[in-house]
């Protein structure tokens, strides 16, 4: 394994910056890091990436809480909402073949658990380089598709600690992660389609009544067919045909892409925000549909703690789902979570959203933002990571 470095100060001009590569073997794995603001020496730090399966997590740098946003072709601007206000912060570009990471003699990987080997490694990489960081909590977060990668990553990472003991290393001290807006559980969030658009969960019933019913129909149907050949038994024919059918009656699904050119500085692979061979790999394998409550369920019981956080007006990845599924989570502290009211959380006096939490495990919403929460709202998303780092009420 190797580091290769660029150090210099960021767009921002208030902090160091790095980026880079992490070798795993032939993988080579891209990264974006930005000290903290704050107190570097002493801030926490956070793992970002944004979902797809494929996508860069470049689109959370320059669109959300990256330290700078992107004006023009040429120009970017001071964000103060930035999470590295508050924290050392880094984005990877992952898995390989997405972004700039790449690997050699035709590597690739096609699940989410192929791929938390890597990023178990690179994550003791990092930590052994920069080496003023070890020790420090550690949180993993991501939006969308990164529902799907951070649980299965944070396993690994936490497993690979008995491993870096036994030689002689220091283990990560892995806090939390942090879920934004997150396709966590297809089974729960397609079914969620119906209440989204034909109850005023968030808006007034956006479909006509005849739609309704027809659609109320064919989910109770889905949850039969989805049962069958998905859960109880997870047959690859069977669960991609059901699957199908679920997304063809209830609607299309909405993946996030970035779609900006950016400029190759010499790097070695060629750029793009969106990698479809490394989505194609993935829903080739039905990656989207493997259940991963189960990895947030396990490390709930093992002290790492878990925010879910959902922007009210996402369709796609929505609250309804979200919060049905954190409910149903079997955990030790699943039935006082369940026993929790909705209760709303203020910023600067406002109300924000509304938030259940027990333990290690929150949920929460966001007033006004979409699917892609720091975007629409930095001051509430900044207040709301702020808080979860510092173990604070939300």
């Amino acid at each position: 394994m190797a580091c290769v470095l660029r150090r210099q100060s960021s767009d921002d001009g208030t902090v160091d910056s790095y980026t880079g590569y992490i070798d795993v073997g032939a993988r080579h794995l891209f990264f974006y890091f930005f000290e903290s603001r704050s107190d570097p020496a002493k801030d926490d730090v956070i793992l970002w990436t944004n979902g797809g399966p494929g996508a860069s997590s470049s689109i959370g740098l320059f669109m959300e809480q990256g330290p700078c946003r992107v004006v023009d072709a040429n120009t970017t601007k001071f964000h103060p909402e930035s999470w590295n206000s508050r924290a050392n912060m880094f984005f990877i570009d992952q898995p390989v073949g997405v972004g700039w990471s790449y690997a050699e003699f035709g590597e690739h990987v096609g699940t989410t658990e192929d791929a938390a080997h890597d990023i178990a490694a690179f994550i003791a990489v990092f930590f052994e380089h920069f080496n003023k960081f070890k020790g420090r909590a550690f949180h993993m977060a991501g939006e969308s598709y990164g529902r799907r990668y951070i649980p299965v990553y944070a396993a690994a990472v936490y497993d690979q600690n008995k491993e870096l003991v036994k030689k002689g290393l220091t283990p990560i001290n892995l806090n939390s992660i942090m879920i934004g807006n997150g396709w966590t559980d297809f089974y729960t969030l397609i079914l969620s389609y119906y209440y989204m658009a034909c109850t005023p969960a968030t808006i007034p019933p956006v479909l006509d009544i005849k739609t309704c019913i027809r659609m109320k129909q064919m989910t109770l149907r889905c949850e039969e067919t989805l049962k069958e050949s998905s859960i109880d038994t997870f047959d690859h024919f069977s669960c991609g045909a059901a699957t199908s059918f679920c997304r063809s009656t209830s609607t299309s699904l909405a993946p996030i892409h970035e779609n900006s050119s950016v400029l190759n500085h010499g790097m070695q692979s060629n750029f793009s925000g969106q990698s479809w061979a490394v989505r194609v790999d993935f829903e080739a394998n039905l990656d989207a549909y493997r259940q991963t409550y189960h990895y947030v369920s396990n490390l709930l019981d093992r002290g790492v703690r878990v925010l879910v956080y959902v922007g009210m007006n996402d369709f796609t990845c929505n609250h309804v789902g979200n919060e049905k599924w954190t409910t149903n989570l079997e955990w030790s502290g699943g039935d006082e979570f369940r026993n929790q009211p909705l209760k709303d959380w203020y910023v600067n006096g406002k109300t924000a959203g509304r938030v259940r939490s027990y333990d290690g495990l929150a949920f929460v919403t966001l007033d006004g933002a979409g699917h892609l929460v720091p975007y629409d709202k930095p001051v509430k998303s900044l207040e709301l990571v702020s808080c979860w780092m510092a173990g604070r009420d939300i």
